[in-house]
């Protein structure tokens, strides 16, 4: 009986205020809209917050009050992880209050909410290159800032995302063997993205692409692919000559050499 009692009071609660934020929402009193709206966000129901601060910012639009309004919602949507919608407020504050106490911080939550938004490899990487902008103008305008080696770090980490969807796309067409695609993609990505992680492994890739697209090429067209291979190979051993493809590599060269030596051509495919 007291359980059933209590659920009554607990209902009858939640009624009541429902009840009295509906009242709310339907108030034309601005001051406690406002009122109520900090004391939501700091109660972290930032749903209420940002409906609240839906109907009153316009009406603080030209006051001194702006700034910290427009600063509330944007970190209201960020407590609700919504970083679609926090990261366009951001933007626009920075837009709106240039000079304003939180711009440095809005800029670099606005590239934050791109990178917790930033895809998986395989897919679509927008929010990633959005995210690199972002961190590299918040380092250009704030180069001495707390949060400058946080930024290049991430940034780093977004880097390597997007070498690896070139990986991606480039072993894709590796495994439909699609070799001279698969080479020109390697090679572009290298170019741009000197430093990654993933430099061995890319480039032993594009040297075994070399191989095999020189392997299987018509007779007349052998010889000069086969030269490209070597000297790839060299730049590879130079690089690393203690890799873990070694055994690989080291049957590149032994194959290469020996047609290069022979000046046979092997038979193609094409």
């Amino acid at each position: 009986m007291r359980f059933r009692l209590h659920i009554v009071l607990i209902f009858l609660v939640l009624l009541s205020s429902c009840s009295e934020y509906g009242k709310l929402l339907k108030s034309t009193d601005f001051d406690l809209k406002k009122a109520k709206a900090k004391e939501y966000f700091d109660e972290g129901q930032y749903v209420k917050t940002t409906e609240l601060l839906t109907q009153i910012l316009p009406k603080y639009r030209a006051t001194d009050e702006s700034e910290e309004l427009n600063w509330m919602n944007c970190q209201a949507y960020f407590g609700m992880k919504d970083y679609f919608m926090a990261g366009s407020y951001y933007k626009s504050f920075v837009d709106q209050f240039p000079f304003g106490k939180h711009t440095e911080e809005a800029n670099y939550m606005a590239a934050l909410c791109d990178y917790n938004i930033s895809a998986a490899p395989e897919l679509d990487q927008e929010n990633t290159k959005n995210a690199i902008e972002g961190f590299n103008l918040f380092l250009n305008k704030f180069p001495n800032s707390p949060k400058a080696d946080d930024c290049r770090k991430m940034i780093n980490d977004l880097q390597d995302k997007l070498v690896e969807k070139s990986y991606l796309n480039a072993k894709l067409y590796y495994d439909m063997k699609q070799y001279k695609a698969a080479i020109v993609a390697l090679s572009n990505s290298l170019k741009e993205f000197a430093n990654t992680k993933y430099r061995e492994k890319m480039m032993y890739l594009k040297l075994n692409s070399l191989f095999l697209y020189a392997e299987f090429s018509l007779p007349i067209k052998q010889k000069e692919r086969y030269q490209t291979t070597l000297d790839d190979y060299y730049s590879f051993m130079e690089e690393f000559p203690k890799s873990t493809y070694s055994k690989d590599v080291s049957g590149i060269f032994q194959k290469t050499n020996k047609f290069l030596k022979a000046g046979i051509p092997d038979s193609g495919i094409k």
